[in-house]
């Protein structure tokens, strides 16, 4: 083991602290609504806060598995960004046309959902930063210099930094370049943002039921009947936000899946410590690689260090036997030393992982059941916490009918390639893991499996 981890306590650091929302009562007995929203994650929350602030009294209910934050919303790295394509490059791959309007959305996106923690003073530590990817192989400041000439195309606040300029911004010996964009992303803590959306949507009257796994939706002659294992809830709409979790509709597992990622917490650092980082700006930060890592600085003084290796387990089988994985651990500790020498001796508080809900074109996918009643959104593929609340504005849309700018957008009218059956789907993702570690030792060369995805617009990443 690693030194660094001799301490480490498998828990996620998030929900490692007060704050939580207090569990509500299980559903029990036969209810009615008027929309009924299954998960309460990030895209759950946003739904039930923007259907309540659209139409005040709209009865809404939402029944959720476990307690809010207890998937991927407590489990990422807090970093809420305005891209909604996964990032510029795989918008320019899928969307060249749509580009500036999803921009435009996207920032729009962001400052809503800013705009909404100051209006409910939710307490998440909330700091527009920006975001920088840093290039640590030759050929990763070329892309980044192509990447900073398309950001000056489309009018992208971005800054392209040298090496002098990038170490002198971050003080890591590795770094080669860094861009910079300065305005398209802020750092929250993803817990207390969702423990603050739901106290918010409790306020606007939404009605939560937790402990309360929707086992099936069935159509009925006025709306849907969503069945739990202790009761029933006929409303007239329902909006399905479980992400990388058990699906009440089968049909999203064709084209969602879930990929584990990992993180570690430093303890606190030192204000010695500090001045040999540097980081004053706090921007939340991501290396260029294909197996990368992304990494922030906490409120308290941590490090949250994240990514790099990608874990799909057969059969998408998710759970605590399947959270903890020790080869990837002591990989990201070797690793996060490797870009932090001055920091030999700084131990890890906290190790933990989550599944992350993903699609092949690496952004979220969006469809209706049950004659247009029934809608649903997932697979953010790490992008979710800004993403998720236009995920649900999406959804919203099209479960009421409505026809608006959103909902013409090829990216929603358009699902994504599905992902093939199993044994085939396994395969497929380990096969395009080691093709993705391949093409990292040769500089970025993809090989003939990558560039045949690359051709069909499929994609695996976190």
């Amino acid at each position: 083991m690693h030194p660094s981890l001799a301490d480490t306590r498998p828990s996620i650091f998030w929900l490692d602290q007060p704050g939580a929302s207090e569990p509500a009562e299980p559903l029990t007995g036969s209810h009615t609504a008027d929309l009924v929203i299954v998960g309460s994650g990030f895209t759950g929350l946003w739904a039930a806060i923007q259907a309540s602030e659209a139409e005040p009294g709209r009865h809404i209910v939402v029944l959720e598995a476990e307690t809010a934050a207890f998937g991927a919303s407590g489990r990422n790295g807090g970093f809420c960004e305005a891209s909604l394509t996964h990032g510029l490059g795989n918008g320019l791959a899928h969307w060249p046309d749509e580009l500036p309007t999803l921009l435009r959305m996207g920032d729009e996106n962001l400052d809503g959902l800013l705009d909404t923690i100051d209006r409910h003073a939710i307490d998440c530590d909330a700091e527009r930063t920006g975001a920088m990817d840093v290039a640590v192989e030759p050929w990763q400041a070329d892309e980044l210099r192509q990447g900073a000439g398309e950001c000056d195309r489309l009018g992208i606040d971005a800054d392209l930094l040298d090496t002098d300029e990038v170490r002198s911004e971050v003080h890591s010996p590795i770094y080669l370049a860094g861009l910079w964009m300065r305005s398209g992303a802020a750092m929250v803590d993803p817990a207390r943002l969702a423990w603050g959306l739901r106290d918010a949507a409790t306020s606007l009257g939404v009605v939560f039921h937790d402990h309360s796994p929707v086992r099936s939706i069935r159509r009925t002659d006025n709306g849907v009947e969503a069945r739990t294992t202790r009761g029933s809830i006929t409303a007239d709409r329902a909006i399905v936000a479980t992400n990388a979790y058990r699906k009440p509709l089968p049909r999203i597992r064709r084209h969602v899946i879930p990929v584990y990622d990992h993180a570690l917490m430093t303890e606190p650092l030192s204000d010695g410590q500090w001045s040999q980082v540097g980081w004053g700006n706090r921007q939340g930060l991501s290396d260029s690689a294909n197996q990368f890592h992304y990494y922030r600085r906490t409120a308290d003084g941590r490090i949250l260090w994240g990514g790099y290796n990608v874990i799909y387990h057969f059969g998408g089988r998710v759970g605590p036997d399947v959270e903890h994985h020790e080869p990837t651990t002591e990989t990201l500790a070797r690793n996060f030393f490797t870009t932090f020498p001055q920091l030999e001796g700084l131990r890890f508080t906290h190790r933990w992982s989550g599944p992350i809900a993903a699609t092949t074109r690496l952004n979220c996918a969006w469809g209706t059941t049950h004659g247009g009643r029934v809608a649903w959104a997932a697979g953010y593929t790490g992008l979710g916490v800004g993403a998720s609340r236009f995920g649900a504005k999406v959804a919203l849309d099209l479960v009421d009918g409505g026809t608006t700018e959103r909902t013409e957008l090829e990216m929603v009218r358009r699902r994504p390639f599905p992902f093939p059956p199993e044994p085939a789907r396994w395969a497929a993702v380990q096969v395009t893991r080691s093709a993705i570690k391949r093409s990292d030792r040769r500089e970025g060369r993809p090989g003939i499996w990558l560039r045949t995805l690359d051709r069909f617009g499929i994609g695996l990443d976190s």
